[in-house]
């Protein structure tokens, strides 16, 4: 069973990877979202070392880093505000 699983995961992540080599739509938005994602793990990682904000650690991990690149400074404001709250 694990090892059809596996051939279906392979198979599948080869057709997505063909769709996205095949448009070049593609390319531009994996670009924008690459950039996205490295400004916001070096704003977050400029934020919690720089001592800008001294009394609050924003973590970086997978649910911080989304919600700055899909809010941009907001999503940090967010962050900073909920952490205000309920620390």
């Amino acid at each position: 069973m694990n090892t059809i699983l596996l051939v279906v995961l392979v198979f599948s992540s080869v057709a997505l990877l063909a769709v996205i080599v095949r448009h070049r739509l593609s390319w531009s938005w994996a670009k924008s979202f690459t950039l996205h994602l490295i400004s916001a793990c070096a704003v977050l990682y400029l934020l919690n070392y720089s001592g800008l904000i001294s009394d609050i650690k924003i973590p970086i991990n997978p649910a911080t880093i989304s919600t700055v690149v899909v809010l941009g400074i907001p999503g940090i404001a967010l962050i900073v505000g909920l952490q205000h709250i309920m620390v």
